[in-house]
């Protein structure tokens, strides 16, 4: 395989594959099921909500959303989850 235009960590993953490093999961179908379900509970958008916010912040992340492609209720759903979760980081 040509490793040129790997970036550093799938050139280690891929070195660590070649090497022998890799184990099969036991029970692999029954993982792979597992962790299907647990996506699609996590995505699942079965709740809605309804919220007020200044007319200016809506804008923001409206701008916000187009520069990133995505629709702005995902934008905020994505900044929800990622702050429930602890994986919003303040930059400041």
């Amino acid at each position: 395989m040509n490793k040129g235009k790997l970036d550093t960590q799938e050139k280690d993953r891929l070195t660590s594959y070649e090497r022998g490093e890799w184990q099969t999961v036991p029970d692999s179908a029954e993982a792979v099921q597992r962790y299907r379900q647990a996506a699609r509970a996590t995505l699942r958008k079965d709740a809605r909500v309804n919220i007020r916010i200044s007319s200016k912040d809506l804008e923001a992340l409206q701008r916000r959303a187009l520069e990133e492609g995505i629709p702005y209720q995902t934008l905020i759903a994505s900044v929800l989850h990622k702050y429930i979760s602890g994986r919003l980081v303040d930059q400041s």
